[in-house]
C-alpha cells in the first residue's frame, strides 16, 4: 500500500492505495466521485477523462499513485463556484449534446480542455480533438455544436439533428 495525497476538485485528499489502483478506480471507489465513468477499460472511449494539473487525461490509463501531489478535477468539480453549470455544461444542455449521457462527463471534460487550449476552434478542430472520445448515441453533431456554442461562436446557422 502506498499513501497518495492530491487535491481533488479543490479539496486535499490523502488515502492509502494499492500500487495497481487506477486513478479512475480511486476517484469512483475511494472518493465516491462516480461522474467519471469506466467505459472500455482500454483507453479508447474517453468516458473517464479528468484533468490532472490542467491536462485532460484518461484516468483508466493512470495509476492513482502517479497523481500523487497533483491537482485533479473531475466532472463534479467543473461547475462554476456558485454551483451553476459551466459554459460547456450549459451548452451541452442547451444544444442537446447528449442522449444517454454515459459519454457526457468525458466529453465535457475534453471540451473544457480544448477550449482552454483553443478558445475559438473550428468545427474540424473540435472533431479532431474529440477523436479519443466515443459516443454511441448522438452522431457527434450536437456535441460539436454545443462546444462551438460554449466557445461563444454563433451556431444558429447549424441545423439541428
Amino acid at each position: 500500500m502506498a499513501e497518495v495525497t492530491m487535491t481533488v476538485n479543490g479539496k486535499p485528499v490523502t488515502k492509502s492505495v494499492k500500487g495497481n489502483t487506477l486513478l479512475v478506480e480511486f476517484l469512483r471507489e475511494e472518493l465516491r466521485l462516480t461522474g467519471t465513468h469506466v467505459g472500455c477499460d482500454t483507453s479508447q472511449c474517453g468516458a473517464c477523462v479528468v484533468h490532472v494539473d490542467g491536462k485532460d487525461v484518461k484516468s483508466c490509463t493512470m495509476f492513482a499513485a502517479e497523481a500523487d501531489g497533483a491537482s485533479v478535477t473531475t466532472i463534479e468539480g467543473i461547475a462554476n463556484k456558485d454551483g451553476s453549470l459551466s459554459a460547456v455544461q450549459a451548452a451541452f444542455q442547451e444544444h442537446h449534446g447528449l442522449q444517454c449521457g454515459f459519454c457526457t462527463p468525458g466529453m465535457v471534460m475534453t471540451a473544457t480542455a480544448l477550449l482552454k487550449e483553443n478558445p475559438k476552434p473550428t468545427e474540424a478542430e473540435v472533431r479532431d480533438y474529440l477523436e479519443g472520445n466515443i459516443c454511441r448515441c448522438t452522431g457527434y453533431h450536437n456535441i460539436v455544436k454545443a462546444i462551438l456554442a460554449a466557445s461563444g461562436q454563433d451556431v444558429s446557422a447549424i441545423a439541428a439533428e
